[in-house]
């Protein structure tokens, strides 16, 4: 019987090349000369911190991210950001929680659209992974598709462990 598994995985890797080119850009970029922005991973805590001086700098620097993110295939649904506020020595910071695993108010998400769609299978939640089995591939790949494109869904979500 067909099926796979539904993660919430960061391509740690392709995020840490995304946020080394976007030090690169900042740093040729001529609004940027004599800045001190930057864009900084945190991996302990799973977030991303962007300093600068000025709100726009920092709005800048979260737009060039965001572009090398996408390029990279690594989602925008999953990143929760914070307000800009005030770090001291007239910088200001954002801080972007990036998010690695389904919650459960996730969880209740894909459980609800997956019982919105009338998917005729087998849907089980497992260690951090919803398994998806159904008798038709087309089926799993439909459902796939209205979690990844759902409003309600706020994680970015993997297809892993594709049996056919």
């Amino acid at each position: 019987m067909p099926s796979f598994d539904l993660v919430c995985k960061l391509d740690e890797m392709e995020l840490q090349n995304a946020i080394n080119l976007t030090e690169k850009i900042v740093s040729g970029r001529f609004d940027f000369k004599g800045s001190e922005a930057k864009a900084e991973w945190k991996q302990k805590e799973n977030t991303i911190e962007i300093r600068a001086e000025d709100e726009t700098k920092v709005k800048a620097v979260l737009e060039i991210l965001r572009t090398n993110m996408l390029k990279r295939g690594i989602g925008l649904k999953g990143m929760e950001e914070s307000e800009i506020s005030a770090t001291g020595m007239k910088m200001k910071k954002m801080t972007i929680k990036l998010s690695s695993s389904i919650d459960k108010d996730n969880q209740k998400a894909i459980s609800k659209v997956i019982k919105d769609s009338g998917f005729k299978g087998k849907a089980q939640y497992m260690d951090e992974k919803y398994r998806l089995e159904s008798k038709s591939i087309d089926e799993l790949q439909t459902v796939f598709r209205l979690l990844k494109e759902s409003k309600e869904v706020k994680i970015d979500l993997q297809m892993e462990n594709m049996k056919r």
